[in-house]
């Protein structure tokens, strides 16, 4: 979107005034991320995550292109390349576990920006088409992780995929055959292993794709900002460059600390000891769990414990699974409230804090293991989990009574604005 007050780029040296009109790279750039792109000015830190979600990605591909080059997806030796990456190849350990923690790291920023969505309702008109490309990215990610996660050819790597995949034979008719088709056989092995490293490698590319139109589809409309109000007057606006580059800057400088604490002072942090056993399809670990980022989900699926008519319950926990993450796509429709930020929204502020608790309960017990006593909290959770998205978000727009919101976004940042509206 392009504002009547945005500067426009007017090169100076002779040798950037040539490239402009060959090839109006700077310009673009300008445009996109300098001097020439308004923001809101009241953008807090919560914005971000955003620039830190792509920071991650770019250290994911950088990595993970170097890992690539001496690693070999063959299930007889890729433990064991594993084992060479760390021990012979210069830097390969602090490669490996930049890679391993850069995935936990990219989800942790993620996962804040998404719920920074949430409360900010990022999700509504005239926005709606960044969001569902968001979903898409996050969908992609999960993909993406979960064959990145296979690749070691560990315990939990074998036994994750068996389970995952498994999930598949779940569909009527054809669920068998099509997960073994996935596979390339009866179980996971070399095909399979050969499939997930040529996906893995590629997908990150195509997520690339995705967030550039999603930063496309960011500058029709431009950023939100935590009031909700729109964009009236220049004075509601500062440039990119420099008071975001900078506050961005800050917050990388911030990322940056926390990253490298985990990379060198805690890399296994996050990891599962028995992924750093071998693979043996022969003997099954007591407690076969994913990563960490995908533990709310996982809580999901085992939550359905019994039959119900004619679906059985490993059917109905994949569809709930899949819907947790699917109920997204609908939410730009599902509230239907005309003010966005939670801020000025009492009712909904209260539930989304109740949300936030329900995610995190459920990551517990998608981490833990398969006991009673968590599945019941589980299928607790996960029922408020959709009743929060299909019920209540729905009934909260409509029932509840917002705060008064500011004329303009200048005058909630000053308290004033010279074009305020005459009061009635």
């Amino acid at each position: 979107m392009s504002f009547p007050w945005a500067k426009h780029y007017k090169p100076s040296h002779p040798l950037m005034q040539w490239l402009d009109e060959k090839l109006p790279l700077p310009r673009f750039v300008y445009n996109a991320v300098g001097a020439g792109y308004p923001v809101p000015r009241n953008l807090n830190y919560m914005w971000n995550f955003g620039v830190l979600a792509g920071v991650c990605l770019m250290l994911q591909i950088v990595t993970g292109v170097v890992l690539a080059m001496h690693y070999a997806a063959n299930s007889g030796v890729a433990f064991d390349s594993v084992e060479h990456i760390m021990r012979d190849v210069n830097w390969g350990w602090m490669l490996r576990y930049a890679h391993a923690n850069g995935a936990s790291a990219f989800f942790v920023v993620v996962y804040i920006h998404i719920f920074r969505g949430f409360f900010y309702s990022s999700y509504k008109p005239p926005r709606e088409m960044i969001w569902l490309l968001g979903v898409t990215i996050f969908l992609l990610m999960m993909a993406t992780a979960f064959m990145g996660y296979v690749l070691p050819w560990g315990q939990m790597s074998f036994w994750g995929a068996k389970v995952i995949t498994g999930l598949f034979s779940a569909i009527p008719v054809v669920g068998t055959p099509l997960q073994q088709w996935l596979l390339g056989g009866f179980a996971p092995d070399n095909a399979a292993l050969n499939r997930f490293f040529s996906l893995h490698f590629l997908l990150p590319f195509v997520i690339l794709g995705v967030v550039i139109l999603h930063i496309w589809a960011l500058h029709i409309p431009g950023s939100s900002n935590p009031t909700g109000v729109e964009v009236k007057t220049e004075s509601d606006t500062v440039p990119f460059h420099p008071y975001y580059t900078a506050k961005d800057g800050f917050g990388l400088g911030v990322f940056a600390i926390l990253y490298c604490t985990m990379l060198f002072f805690l890399p296994n942090a996050l990891g599962h000891p028995d992924n750093y056993i071998q693979a043996n399809p022969l003997s099954t670990p007591a407690h076969i769990v994913p990563e960490w980022y995908f533990w709310p989900f996982y809580a999901i699926l085992r939550a359905f414990t019994a039959d119900f008519l004619f679906i059985p319950a490993k059917l109905m926990g994949v569809l709930a699974m899949f819907s947790a993450i699917l109920v997204w796509f609908f939410l730009p429709w599902l509230d239907t409230s005309p003010v966005r930020s939670g801020h000025y929204r009492p009712l909904f502020r209260k539930f989304f804090y109740l949300l936030v608790i329900d995610v995190l309960v459920l990551g517990f017990c998608g981490g833990s293991p398969a006991e009673t006593k968590y599945v019941l909290i589980s299928q607790i959770a996960a029922t408020y989990y959709f009743l929060h998205f299909l019920v209540i978000l729905p009934i909260v727009a409509s029932i509840e009574k917002p705060a008064p919101l500011p004329f303009s976004i200048t005058q909630a940042v000053l308290g004033k604005d010279d074009q305020t509206a005459p009061a009635a």
